[in-house]
């Protein structure tokens, strides 16, 4: 799906100032650590942020939006959390009346529900790219499963179906050209690993990286959701992992894809590379 905006993609101007929602997670600070090396013009969209952004919150939209050229649209907690297709509908057309040109959506790949906010956004009337993200490899390493595999034990309900995961580097990298130059207005960018790797495949690829025996266990859904409550976890971040283990890892997206490659002309990063790279900090031996 295309508009007319997206056919016709200009560069932002040298001033243009680039607002990045949620400027502090895994992509975001990615995104704004690439674009002010680009000396592009940065404003970070989060609640601790001044001005501050919330997406539960309108009133706090047009202090953000004043005087942007483009966004990263990064959607917390996640575009498969409901109402998520009702929000960024509004948001993007607050961006429109504020004078923006120019949105890069975060997605996520093999979700119906990512699917129904990518066609929000593509019908927003703004310069449009998709870029829709497989599972992070940095999940590991920035996110939930950091502690687990401090601890030497991961347990997951996902079995023998392959994922070939996204590096957050090359998402950021994507992103930003997007952002910042001519050619990918309109595009969908499907974001993924060179190669399927199930997750006691990942696992076992960080232990030798790290140096050290990682266990992985599989776990059904009912007894994952049970383990993630007793530890705290909110019940609308429970339904959503749950979700995602039980419906966007049957296998859809097992198979890997060219979106690297076609917007930056290079090989996307492998995952050895990636638990080699994380190894070497230390932080897995905490």
């Amino acid at each position: 799906m295309t508009n007319s905006s997206a056919n016709t993609p200009r560069t932002i101007s040298d001033n243009g100032l680039v607002l990045v929602l949620g400027g502090t997670g895994k992509t975001g600070r990615r995104v704004v650590e690439r674009l002010e090396a680009l000396d592009v013009p940065v404003r970070m969209g989060s609640r601790s942020a001044d001005p501050g952004f919330d997406w539960t919150d309108e009133t706090t939209w047009a202090p953000v939006l004043r005087d942007v050229e483009a966004v990263y649209l990064s959607y917390y907690p996640d575009l498969a959390a409901p109402g998520a297709p009702e929000a960024i509908r509004a948001f993007t057309a607050a961006a429109a009346s504020a004078g923006v040109r120019r949105v890069v959506l975060l997605s996520g790949r093999g979700e119906e529900e990512a699917r129904a906010c990518e066609r929000v956004v593509q019908d927003s009337g703004l310069e449009w790219t998709v870029v829709r993200a497989a599972w992070f490899a940095q999940n590991f390493s920035e996110d939930y499963l950091l502690d687990p595999v401090r601890a030497g034990e991961v347990v997951l309900p996902a079995g023998d179906v392959p994922e070939p995961f996204a590096d957050a580097d090359d998402i950021a990298d994507v992103a930003v050209a997007a952002l910042t130059r001519d050619g990918h207005a309109g595009e969908v960018y499907e974001i993924t690993g060179p190669r399927a790797l199930t997750f006691a495949e990942a696992v076992g690829e960080i232990g030798r990286a790290a140096g050290r025996d990682i266990a992985y266990v599989r776990v059904g859904a009912d007894d994952y959701a049970a383990a993630l409550k007793e530890h705290g976890l909110p019940d609308e971040v429970v339904s959503l992992l749950t979700y995602l283990f039980t419906t966007v890892l049957d296998g859809r997206n097992a198979e890997p894809a060219d979106g690297v490659r076609r917007a930056l002309g290079r090989d996307a990063r492998d995952f050895a590379a990636y638990a080699r790279e994380t190894a070497a900090t230390g932080i897995w031996n905490a």
